[in-house]
């Protein structure tokens, strides 16, 4: 799938061409990056290189950390060039930045090597007339791959959407095109960012190329639909991923995210079980959905919900955010949480569930006394009404501290669907 506006194809003669006669005219290296500092082109050394150039030519990627520095400058909101500042601990010269925008769309960075910043109005004029050509070419190249990016996008959403016509239409669609017809298995993910400082279009950018690095495994296929703070990830594969790959490509994931965008982001990964063909790729999306949503409301997760761990919060998660609140906690636990000492027993009562009932493991995992752990239980008893040798009893309390798990975080995030829509309606 074309990456669209989010970053230039790498490897056009006409940029490079373009790259190298300004570098030429100036005496100086000079670097197109695309919005998240990850190398285009570069053009030839002119004695000014400095350790960060070195690596980013060896590895075709600036460290993580270079893009975090440069990005926190703010160069992705510049609507102007200005200098970066140096840095000596990372092996950074200062470069003169002009960030290259069509129609308000950053599509790139343009870094000249300027050390003392010594740069003539001469220069700048020569910059900013190539400039100007340069994100003319980056604009033409880009439109190229729009009309297959819109096509990939809207197939899949289309896929994973709640009209079965159209489902049918795009899996067709994805059977007939390659990928698909050789796989048994489809897996996907949903990724939401819901604040951010950062621009929409800088946070599709960072969405697209987040997404790229957990792009390249063994899966046959995959595809990328990104709309503004949402990306959803759909593979093929011919066996369902080990979990710890799962785990690994949300790590990574948010990692890039939080190099793009900065650590003060709020986003979150949903991933949907593997679904046995390319027609059931909208269960495991709706499962990706649930993720997600219990990664917003259950911190323990890191973030990152996926659908196979998440139990019977994945049957909870279902009800929508408009009444996941208070109202929904059986009147006894209600009465629990505000008895005096209530916190304390309801620990107490929750440890006793999560062991079966187990007086011993129970008293173990407290660590308190057999004798403590009974009195505690008849409080429990006492107060809400419940016999908590009666399993329906039990039921109640344990669903009702679930819930109440569920309530702690604010929440927030657009409510049940990743894209905000109501349920039964397809994502726009």
């Amino acid at each position: 799938m074309a990456d669209g506006l989010g970053r230039a194809r790498v490897g056009s003669e006409v940029l490079q061409e373009l790259l190298e006669e300004l570098a030429g005219r100036l005496r100086r290296s000079v670097v197109l990056d695309d919005p998240l500092v990850r190398l285009i082109h570069s053009s030839r050394h002119f004695d000014d290189a400095d350790p960060v150039r070195v690596r980013s030519l060896l590895q075709g990627r600036a460290d993580d950390e270079i893009v975090r520095f440069v990005l926190g400058q703010g160069v992705a909101q510049w609507s102007k060039p200005g200098y970066i500042e140096g840095c000596d601990d990372l092996g950074l010269r200062s470069r003169y930045c002009v960030p290259l925008r069509e129609r308000g769309h950053l599509l790139g960075l343009l870094m000249i090597v300027s050390p003392d910043k010594d740069l003539t109005a001469g220069e700048t004029a020569d910059i900013d007339k190539w400039a100007r050509l340069i994100a003319a070419q980056m604009y033409a190249e880009q439109l190229a791959g729009r009309a297959e990016e819109a096509e990939a996008r809207e197939q899949l959403l289309a896929l994973v959407g709640a009209g079965p016509t159209a489902r049918a239409a795009a899996a067709h669609h994805f059977l007939t095109t390659g990928g698909a017809a050789e796989a048994r298995q489809v897996q996907v993910s949903v990724v939401q960012v819901t604040r951010t400082h950062q621009p929409p279009g800088h946070v599709e950018t960072a969405l697209r190329g987040a997404l790229e690095s957990v792009r390249r495994s063994r899966w046959v296929r995959d595809v990328v639909a990104v709309t503004s703070g949402r990306a959803v990830l759909l593979r093929f594969g011919e066996r369902p991923p080990e979990p710890q790959a799962l785990r690994n490509q949300s790590r990574d994931i948010l990692e890039a995210l939080e190099t793009f965008l900065g650590e003060d982001i709020d986003a979150v990964v949903g991933v949907g079980g593997p679904q046995p063909g390319v027609a059931d790729a909208w269960v495991s999306y709706e499962q990706a959905l649930v993720g997600a949503r219990a990664a917003r409301r259950l911190p323990h997760l890191g973030r990152a919900g996926h659908w196979e761990e998440l139990g019977e919060y994945g049957v909870l998660l279902h009800v929508p955010d408009r009444v996941l609140n208070a109202s929904l906690l059986p009147q006894a636990l209600r009465t629990l949480l505000a008895a005096p000492g209530g916190p304390r027993l309801v620990e107490t009562l929750g440890t006793f569930l999560e062991h079966a009932g187990s007086v011993p493991r129970t008293s173990e995992a407290l660590r308190i006394h057999r004798t403590s752990l009974y009195y505690r239980l008849r409080q429990v008893q006492e107060i809400t009404g419940l016999d908590l040798d009666n399993g329906a009893d039990r039921l109640v309390l344990h669903l009702g501290l679930r819930l109440h798990g569920l309530l702690e975080p604010a929440g927030g995030g657009p409510g049940d669907r990743a894209d905000g829509a109501a349920p039964g309606r397809a994502p726009a």
